[in-house]
């Protein structure tokens, strides 16, 4: 049997996530660092795993409602709409899904058919070019620039749409650069899509993660993009639950219908378990997010100082727990600069062409990690650079 005859081209097609690369190499070095995982350090609250475990051990270990907990999704609409001022129905609007990525993918097949076009903002998040490949879609993407702050300009979309554009990726803040849309910033977005059917996958999952003065601003809250946008959100980043495996798409009726159908029949319900977890999280564990916030703006100023200090330019990130330096001052390529850190320092980064082809020459750090880490990382990065810079 030759299995290559049998299997899927278009998934064979696909590469490697350029992550999880580096993350695999590093996990079998001794004395390595890695800055190459969205990863919060933090163990998860424990009020939130108190919670988990008071479920188990009342026995609360069966199937949920496909959609999730109404329970949860209640809290979900209630944490919503006090947070950002967006109210949703918790029976029709709401689903809970296996993480993030589970709702983003849902979504996409939900909505996008064969030569379908998808607007993807680059750099950004590896998962949205292949889920839209796979479901059969055209992804076109569109360059955000260092020069505009890596923000979507409403010119940059207004060139984009033609008479195939069905939907358009929305992920900010930012990874992997960290960069954050502003209320004005979206409003002129928004001025674009009126008049059109393009849908909108507003990735929300850093929204807590904001070290401007201006809080984040949901897309859907912005006048007249509530009935054509689904907001993904989660708890991975900001209450450090990623092994949970637990987010939530909230959106127009008819969208988060078709969506609950793709997850029926693919997952059919998220674990029990940490939906009880979320609960407690939503409710009763802010003050634990603005420690971990206010933890993460100290090393996110450490992170950018030392690159700037090593004569490396680095944007300044305002939102999620990245920075991306840029290093084409060393002469090398993203990839090679990557692999000969990891090789001589025993440090491990993303190179920037794995979030898209405008990437290139830059590095993906998160500073996700230990401030002990992190400066030891810088140390060495320096060294490194020092020794490469042309």
């Amino acid at each position: 049997m030759n299995l290559d005859k049998l299997v899927n081209p278009t998934v064979d097609a696909l590469p490697p996530s350029g992550i999880r690369k580096f993350f695999d190499v590093v996990s079998t070095m001794k004395d390595a660092i890695s800055l190459g995982v969205g990863e919060p350090d933090f163990v998860t609250p424990w009020p939130i795993r108190e919670a988990g475990i008071y479920s188990l051990e009342k026995g609360q270990t069966y199937y949920t409602a496909n959609s999730g907990l109404i329970e949860l999704r209640e809290e979900i609409c209630t944490y919503t709409k006090r947070k950002y001022g967006v109210e949703y129905d918790a029976r029709s609007q709401v689903l809970v899904t296996v993480g993030g990525s589970e709702a983003i993918d849902a979504m996409i097949r939900s909505v996008v058919c064969p030569g379908d076009e998808v607007l993807i903002c680059e750099p950004s998040f590896v998962c949205y070019k292949p889920l839209t490949i796979m479901a059969g879609g055209v992804p076109v993407i569109i360059e955000t620039k260092e020069e505009d702050d890596f923000r979507l300009t409403p010119e940059q979309l207004k060139a984009k749409i033609t008479d195939k554009t069905k939907l358009l990726i929305l992920p900010f803040p930012n990874n992997p650069t960290g960069a954050v849309m502003s209320k004005s910033d979206l409003e002129a977005i928004a001025d674009i899509l009126r008049g059109t059917d393009v849908l909108v996958l507003s990735d929300e999952i850093y929204a807590e993660l904001r070290y401007s003065d201006e809080k984040h601003v949901p897309f859907s809250k912005i006048d007249g993009m509530y009935d054509r946008t689904v907001v993904v959100n989660g708890f991975s980043k900001a209450f450090a639950m990623t092994g949970w495996r637990l987010g939530y798409a909230m959106g127009p009726e008819r969208l988060i219908k078709l969506m609950t159908k793709v997850h029926q029949y693919g997952i059919m319900s998220s674990p029990t378990t940490s939906q009880y977890a979320a609960i407690e999280a939503l409710k009763n564990c802010d003050d634990d997010v603005v420690k971990m916030c206010d933890e993460y703006n100290n090393r996110r100023r450490v992170i950018v100082d030392g690159f700037r200090n090593m004569g490396l330019s680095c944007f300044e990130p305002y939102g999620a727990f990245y920075v991306f330096p840029c290093i084409r001052k060393t002469g090398m390529t993203s990839e090679e600069f990557c692999n000969s850190l990891l090789e001589e320092e025993k440090v491990a980064v993303v190179p920037g062409n794995a979030f898209g082809e405008c990437g290139e020459g830059f590095i993906r750090c998160s500073y996700a990690y230990s401030i002990e880490n992190i400066e030891e990382a810088l140390v060495r990065i320096a060294r490194f650079v020092e020794r490469h810079a042309n």
